[in-house]
């Protein structure tokens, strides 16, 4: 029973450790989606908000992320991307990520 008991509480704490890191891989995988849709969006910022923010949502999509929100400012473009990451069956969470991008100004 004792050895029954033990093997238990590794199964549990290596599940809770694989759900632990399989939300903090989505964190990256999201602030990667989110750094590369603004620099895309940047790209073509001087071409208006829709073509900026269509870009970033494609690149977005191609990360496994989603568009939330865009919107230039100037030649700035700022996104939100959502990823949504399941670390239990049947549990599902999204993590959003956020960021900023535009020509150096010196």
């Amino acid at each position: 029973m004792l050895l029954l008991a033990v093997g238990l509480v590794f199964v549990l704490a290596g599940t809770y450790g694989a759900a632990v890191a399989s939300a903090a891989m989505a964190a990256q995988r999201a602030a990667v989606a989110a750094d590369l849709s603004a620099l895309a969006g940047a790209a073509r910022a001087i071409d208006g908000d829709v073509t900026a923010c269509g870009s970033a949502a494609d690149i977005a999509a191609r990360n496994g992320g989603r568009l939330v929100e865009c919107r230039t400012d100037g030649l700035d473009v700022l996104v939100t991307v959502e990823v949504a990451v399941t670390p239990l069956p049947g549990l599902t969470r999204v993590v959003a990520s956020t960021a900023r991008a535009g020509p150096v100004r010196g």
